[in-house]
């Protein structure tokens, strides 16, 4: 074999990556040194996004965009069921009633976005931009709320289904949420800044100190043990990718022998979402690993939660700078105006409603749930928790809780999504079929935080009492 740079099959990958890992490191210097950048709160990963798709389309850095979109498409799978196998439950404690209510409000905000985006395109499709893709409204929730992995995934799927340029649209409408995260909700902290409903405390990012117990939990394997214990996290999160891609291509078999054309519907959807089946897996999985330990079958737990935390966050790391870097700007010629509009209405409207919904079932601690939700509604959880922590730095109130525990009750919220992702593209009808039964769904979701929330403030006026 020639283990020479003649291989490029052998250093392509190499070579990339460590160009990546370059400017992840450069763009965390940054961060900590410019004090501009450093007070957008915008995450490293991101501004590493943006300086890797400046350097490709200026030609400074020439990197294969197939390459980008392979670590986009496995980061997200592999982060999520790293996060689904931790053996620590983190959803517990405080602000556990208010978790339902935050799946329901996340999910909402989806749809709300949605609707905006599907209004949008159905309205240019029929007047301006004869011929433009109807269903491209649904890549907003997917840029906004889901991030680059799902923007990219969905984004795929609808080229695939005659929308030229739906990728680059979707990684574009991401990139946008990240801007949205970092300069609607800087306006608005310094808005209540100025107002005096808090005081922005200064701090330096410094490097915290990792104590036995944040690293080891009771009866886990010791560390002395033959095999690496960071290597036993790589290995279940890969076994358990191995089997999101054996249970995913049964599906997709099983599908098409019943019918071929709801093989056709749901097989990109499958493939697209399969980051939900492995973290299906993984909690699997891990409740099989902990009866077995009940049971004295295994005698200690292989699970370590610092260590797959810390896989999960450089697997979304990979998959945030990867994302954005490989947006293909050409692809966007003559989707700007769509663009701006989404961009627009999906950074105002999520805003506005958060604020309103906030109110309803976050009582007593509005304003910190509110910029928990918009920054992850808008960007990812940790640019949520990046906006949280200007204001809630200890992280006192429920908000950081509600974002971890309400995002599980998302994922059955947001089930029927999944549908009305297939459906939508299928058709004129079926777009505006799509845009009803989105309405109708968020009146329905409504009607569940609402009811709730009236409830739980009902049971606390008769303990006061």
């Amino acid at each position: 074999m020639d283990f020479s740079s003649a291989n490029n099959g052998l250093w392509s990958f190499t070579v990339q990556l460590g160009i990546i890992s370059g400017i992840l490191l450069l763009s965390n210097v940054m961060r900590q040194r410019v004090t501009l950048i450093r007070n957008t709160l915008m995450p490293t990963a991101v501004l590493a996004g943006f300086i890797l798709l400046i350097s490709r389309v200026t030609g400074i850095i020439g990197i294969e965009s197939g390459i980008l979109e392979k670590i986009t498409y496995h980061g997200i799978a592999i982060g999520f069921i790293a996060l689904s196998l931790r053996a620590a439950d983190d959803t517990r404690g405080k602000g556990a009633r208010a978790m339902p209510k935050t799946g329901a409000l996340i999910v909402s905000s989806y749809l709300l976005q949605g609707i905006l985006g599907l209004v949008i395109s159905l309205g240019l499709s029929y007047t301006i931009m004869p011929g433009f893709f109807k269903a491209a409204g649904v890549l907003l929730p997917m840029g906004y709320g889901q991030g680059p992995g799902q923007a990219n995934n969905v984004g795929t799927a609808y080229e695939a289904l005659g929308f030229v340029g739906g990728r680059s649209f979707g990684l574009s409408l991401a990139a946008a949420g990240y801007l949205s995260a970092c300069i609607v909700g800087i306006i608005y902290l310094n808005a209540l800044a100025r107002k005096g409903v808090f005081r922005r405390q200064t701090y330096e990012e410094i490097s915290g100190s990792v104590t036995i117990e944040m690293f080891q939990d009771d009866n886990e394997m010791p560390i002395s043990e033959s095999i690496d214990r960071l290597s036993v996290q790589i290995a279940l999160v890969f076994l358990v990718y191995l089997a999101t891609y054996l249970v995913t291509r049964g599906l997709v078999s099983f599908l098409a022998g019943l019918s071929s054309s709801l093989a056709d519907t749901l097989s990109s959807l499958l493939w697209g979402f399969n980051f939900i089946v492995g973290s299906a897996l993984a909690i699997l999985l891990k409740t099989i690993m902990k009866r077995l330990q009940q049971r004295k079958v295994i005698r200690l737990q292989y699970q370590n939660s610092y260590l797959l935390s810390r896989i999960s966050g450089m697997a979304f790391d990979l998959m945030i700078v990867a994302g954005i870097g490989s947006i293909d700007i050409m692809d966007l010629s003559g989707l700007w105006l769509p663009f701006i509009l989404m961009s627009a209405a999906g950074a105002i409207a999520t805003l506005y409603y958060l604020l309103w919904m906030s109110k309803k079932i976050y009582p007593g601690y509005e304003n910190e749930g509110l910029l928990g939700m918009y920054g992850m509604m808008t960007g990812t959880i940790s640019s949520g928790i990046l906006l949280l922590r200007e204001m809630d730095p200890y992280f006192e109130t429920p908000a950081a809780n509600n974002l971890v525990g309400g995002s599980s009750f998302a994922i059955i919220f947001g089930a029927p999504m999944l549908i009305l992702i297939g459906l939508a593209p299928r058709s004129p009808l079926t777009a505006f079929v799509t845009l009803g039964l989105m309405i109708a769904y968020m009146g329905f979701l409504h009607l569940f935080m609402t009811r709730k929330a009236k409830a739980e403030i009902t049971a606390e006026l008769e303990e006061k009492i």
